[in-house]
């Protein structure tokens, strides 16, 4: 099979990725490791854990005996035969005398077969050719799946956490906010509606705080579903770090998807070995030529009469030509006609969804990234806004409805930007996913974005 040139170097940064923690483990696998902190850490658990992959590499492994099963009907097959026999054999002459006769019968042989004409047989070893090649192609597209969902849910955990944060810090600023109304209200300063405002946002963030609570929970959980470990202090995004961008334009990404999509590839094999598969049952049609030779050795002869020893060394060709098989030969054509033309639409599909999900991907990087840039000037603008609104609370000019609004959109921008954060790294993982490019150096430049909280 031709591999697209990636795909050694993402196995071999694969297996580069658990050395370190393999290393620090007592134990025999990444299983075992009870907290992951890195991404390294869970893409690792999650290769070795993953139900999903494993099927997908059985089903390789599969494939792969199957080709080397039909490459063996083309090779020499070679037998060896041993017969003794005890033997007692009473008759009459033609006189009417008794004859009798008690011997050892030996009869031993050695024979060769070599196909060297059988057109179903070959065609068999290229469809089970083409399976296996589909059957890798599966693989590595399952493969760069199950990465890319660690990494989103790995980033779902982190932003699950920062907005945590972000409402915590929301909750502190709310109640000093109530503190101040209170001494206000208590020196008549301030209306009881002000302090019910303020005392419903706090409730009202409080609340978030609690659903955030459950959601981050559940990120982690989701994490732990697809790896088998549990989220430990995860490493976090450094500040001010730049992104991954998607070079290049949409129609490059298409082109590439176009090559090196693996459900593609996969696809196509699956065609080619569909379109064998006509061809092969077109070779019941066709003579079949063996070439035997045989060496034998023997003092018995039919019926098991004593014959002496003797020496037999033949050599031949076999041809065997089909005549009619009552009308099964054509049905199976038939068959394998309307399973290329399943294979044939499933191509078309698959094509249509990757070029789909191609464009989609590249868009949603390039709307992500837009959105980040609109999300760093909105948090510096509404935290402006809401120191503004604070000093302009204390001097009377503002409302606390305007401070607790400044407040509210502060730290909802805040969130916002995390998850354009967030969102933009996961579109280009899954942008080069579908255009079949994603390599270990993508999956290693993510975990290098990341360091150890207070880093």
């Amino acid at each position: 099979m031709r591999l697209p040139p990636f795909l050694p170097i993402l196995c071999a940064g694969l297996l580069a990725l658990g050395c370190g923690l393999n290393a620090a483990e007592s134990g025999n696998g990444p299983s075992q490791l009870v907290v992951g902190e890195t991404l390294e850490h869970f893409f690792d658990a999650a290769i070795t854990f993953s139900p999903s992959l494993r099927i997908a590499e059985e089903s390789l492994n599969i494939g792969r005996a199957r080709e080397r099963q039909a490459e063996g009907q083309l090779h020499p097959r070679i037998n060896a035969n041993a017969n003794l026999t005890d033997n007692s054999r009473n008759s009459f002459s033609q006189f009417g005398t008794p004859i009798s006769e008690d011997f050892e019968g030996e009869r031993f042989s050695v024979s060769l077969q070599q196909t060297l004409f059988n057109w179903q047989a070959f065609a068999a070893r290229r469809r089970a050719t083409q399976i296996e090649n589909q059957l890798e192609a599966e693989y590595y597209y399952e493969l760069s799946r199950l990465l890319t969902d660690v990494a989103e849910r790995y980033l779902n955990v982190l932003f699950a956490q920062d907005s945590l944060t972000s409402v915590a810090a929301e909750v502190d600023a709310i109640s000093n906010q109530l503190s101040q109304i209170q001494s206000l209200f208590r020196l008549q300063l301030a209306q009881i509606t002000d302090l019910r405002q303020a005392e419903a946002s706090l409730a009202a963030v409080q609340a978030e705080q609690l659903r955030l609570q459950a959601e981050l929970a559940i990120a982690q959980e989701r994490l732990r579903a697809i790896t088998g470990i549990e989220a430990g202090e995860l490493h976090i995004l450094r500040e001010g770090t730049t992104l991954p961008e998607a070079t290049n334009n949409l129609h490059f990404w298409i082109d590439m998807a176009e090559s090196n999509n693996q459900q593609i590839r996969a696809r196509r094999y699956a065609l080619e070995a569909a379109e064998e598969g006509i061809s092969e049952t077109q070779g019941a049609y066709m003579p079949r030529v063996n070439f035997f030779a045989t060496r034998q050795e023997s003092n018995v002869g039919f019926d098991n009469r004593f014959l002496g020893d003797t020496d037999n060394t033949f050599i031949g060709v076999d041809v065997t030509i089909p005549i009619y098989a009552g009308g099964a030969n054509r049905a199976r054509e038939s068959e394998a006609r309307a399973q290329r033309n399943i294979a044939e639409s499933e191509l078309r599909q698959t094509e249509l969804d990757a070029n789909a999900n191609v464009r989609s991907a590249y868009l949603q990087v390039q709307s992500s990234k837009l959105l980040t840039e609109a999300a760093e000037r909105l948090v510096e603008s509404t935290r402006l806004s809401s120191e503004a609104a604070q000093e302009g609370f204390e001097l009377g000019v503002v409302t606390n409805v305007d401070v607790l609004n400044a407040l509210r959109d502060q730290f909802q921008a805040e969130r916002d930007l995390q998850r354009a954060r967030y969102e933009q790294i996961n579109y280009l993982l899954l942008l080069k996913r579908e255009a079949g490019t994603l390599n270990a150096s993508d999956m290693l430049e993510i975990s290098r974005l990341m360091v150890a909280p207070g880093s």
